[in-house]
């Protein structure tokens, strides 16, 4: 197993770590006409375990899905012990119903920058096969 050192581990913060003024996220450009754009460039993934429990990471859109299982792995949340894992291989991600392979960035998804997006997170050891369907 590789192991990343901190100047390759993707950039995360909890949601809980975000300063309370959530003004100081979003700019003013008066060049397009008054609207509000984040100074991030990060996109908000709200994490929903099997239990309901959830958490908000933020991550950049050239994260993939390998990186993000490995960094909550890492910054495993408190109130999410009774559901901990051994490995951050066997956490796999769901959006919209699909499982993502490891390497699929979130911005090659499409993920809108600065807003909220909900993935489930599933302990799995490998991905399902893909439906052969007309066979």
């Amino acid at each position: 197993m590789e192991t990343m050192t901190p100047k390759q581990s993707p950039a995360v913060l909890m949601r809980s770590d975000v300063p309370p003024s959530e003004s100081s996220m979003w700019s003013s450009d008066h060049a397009h006409h008054g609207e509000r754009r984040p100074r991030f460039i990060t996109i908000n993934l709200r994490l929903i375990l099997v239990s309901g429990k959830t958490k908000e990471f933020l991550f950049s859109q050239t994260d993939s899905a390998g990186d993000i299982a490995l960094t909550v792995f890492e910054n495993w949340p408190d109130d999410w012990e009774a559901e901990a894992v051994a490995k951050a291989e066997i956490l796999r991600l769901i959006y919209q119903g699909r499982f993502l392979h490891c390497n699929v960035t979130l911005g090659a998804l499409g993920l809108p920058l600065g807003k909220t997006t909900v993935m489930h997170l599933v302990p799995r050891d490998n991905l399902p096969e893909p439906n052969s369907q007309g066979k």
